[in-house]
């Protein structure tokens, strides 16, 4: 049966559920009304009977001796057999056997209820139900005893018309019952296929999402206080975290590859330069010992650049799994950071005025203590000068800011350069990223990784490292990161 069940729609097992309880339900209420019919006509024979056979034993202690109401008056009694719905009255002497009745012309004698029963029946005047002789039909009868005579009057009646009643009531019910159950059904699958419509709207959609097309999403097909409503949201906000996902992990996918092709890139151009080198100087192309020296030093050159690439790469990975681990943190202030990046950027280019500023230009440099690594933070303000030297001309002024802003503290380094396209902005702190990607790949700090560096590391520490710039209008890079008592 489970297996069956299992195989059913949706559809059609909710309505045999309905259609089952609704059978259980009109069947339960046809016993019980029959039920209670047939007890309060019972209930109104038993009167009956009580009453008759209470009124003839009275009558036999009043009439003469020897009289018997039965017999005395049989004229008056028959009619009064029918008015009373007694149809059959029995007097039993003292030994059980019948001494006088009297029955209703209506009566088959075939069909009366036989002696051994008629004596059984208790004189207290309790109503019994019993056979008639044939079987077929059924009687309520109720004794009582006549007080001083030893004898028992019995008033019998047929149950033919109360069990016709009571045939007639089932069978109706049964009937009305069939059509209203025939009819709730098929009122019943509509309803149902209606109600259902927004379920199987919903699996159309979830259909085309498993085709591909993560865009879909379920209409609004209900209110949504209703369980139908509340399953849309939560199915739309499910659809929408899968479709950022997909896209995440597409785009992750993407940056992925992106990242390999540049670190490919990366180290073949150093190695392809050491594996000539070494070709030369295996093939005896270095016959002095000026060329032997020069090719040595440009393995040296590009053995430093590898060796670079591959502790900002290594460094990257750390931070991303175990920021909080790289760093050695101490009470510090960033003022010394920026004093220093303006003696190294002096030190780069001497004919580059540089300003040592407040936040934004405003006023002297102001305290900002810091809980960092010093010298993870030196390494941040390296790159972000090491970029406006190697991105701007020469000559090209430079303001330094430092001190406290919005509760954080600030070091800032702005230039009055070329500035950057929105696009360059966007992706200035990605891995390997260069705006010219023409320059020279000589030099081994520019190797794309030391903004991507500086940022992580900022945001080690709580922090973060932001661009502000545009085309024509210079670029300014700020590095916030927590005050001394915020970050204890």
């Amino acid at each position: 049966m489970r297996r069956v069940m299992s195989r059913l729609s949706l559809r059609a097992r909710l309505l045999l559920l309905t259609t089952g309880l609704l059978l259980a339900g009109l069947t339960l209420v046809s016993a019980v009304v029959s039920d209670r019919l047939e007890r309060y006509q019972l209930g109104q024979l038993d009167s009956q009977l009580r009453s008759f056979t209470a009124l003839i034993s009275r009558a036999s202690t009043a009439l003469p001796s020897g009289a018997d109401p039965v017999t005395a008056y049989p004229e008056r009694l028959q009619p009064a057999l029918d008015m009373f719905g007694v149809p059959y009255l029995v007097h039993l002497d003292a030994d059980g056997t019948i001494a006088r009745d009297i029955q209703s012309s209506r009566l088959d004698k075939a069909n009366l209820p036989p002696l051994g029963d008629l004596r059984a029946i208790p004189a207290e005047g309790t109503p019994v139900t019993l056979r008639a002789a044939d079987g077929r039909e059924r009687w309520r009868a109720v004794a009582r005893a006549v007080p001083g005579a030893g004898e028992t009057v019995i008033a019998a009646t047929p149950l033919t018309e109360l069990d016709a009643t009571i045939a007639r009531l089932r069978t109706t019910s049964l009937v009305s019952g069939a059509v209203l159950l025939v009819l709730l059904s098929g009122v019943g699958w509509f309803a149902l296929g209606r109600g259902l419509r927004p379920l199987r709207r919903i699996e159309h959609t979830a259909a085309a999402i498993a085709g591909g097309d993560l865009t879909r999403r379920v209409p609004d097909i209900a209110a949504p206080s209703t369980e139908i409503g509340h399953l849309a949201a939560s199915l739309n906000t499910m659809l929408g975290q899968l479709e950022r996902a997909f896209a995440d992990r597409a785009a992750s996918e993407a940056r992925m590859r992106t990242f390999v092709s540049d670190v490919s890139h990366e180290l073949r151009t150093p190695l392809f330069g050491i594996k000539g080198s070494a070709e030369l100087y295996r093939m005896g192309a270095l016959p002095e010992r000026a060329d032997v020296d020069e090719t040595m030093h440009r393995i040296d050159r590009e053995a430093t650049r590898l060796a670079g690439l591959a502790e900002g790469l290594l460094l990257l990975a750390q931070l991303d799994e175990a920021p909080e681990e790289q760093l050695d943190r101490a009470p510090m202030d960033l003022r010394t950071l920026a004093n220093d990046a303006r003696h190294d950027l002096r030190a780069l280019d001497p004919s580059r005025p540089i300003e040592l500023t407040g936040p934004g230009g405003d006023g002297p440099p102001g305290p900002a203590q810091v809980h960092a690594d010093e010298t993870r933070l030196r390494q941040v303000v390296t790159n972000l000068v090491g970029n406006v030297a190697t991105h701007t001309p020469p000559g090209t002024p430079v303001r330094i800011g430092v001190g406290t802003e919005d509760g954080a503290a600030l070091l800032e380094v702005a230039d009055e350069g070329p500035g950057m396209a929105a696009e360059q902005a966007g992706r200035v702190f990605d891995r390997f990223y260069r705006t010219d990607r023409s320059r020279s790949r000589s030099d081994g700090g520019n190797r794309g990784l030391g903004l991507a560096i500086a940022r992580s590391l900022a945001r080690a520490h709580g922090g973060d490292v932001e661009l502000e710039t545009a085309l024509g209008e210079g670029a300014r890079f700020r590095l916030t990161l927590p005050l001394l008592d915020q970050a204890a």
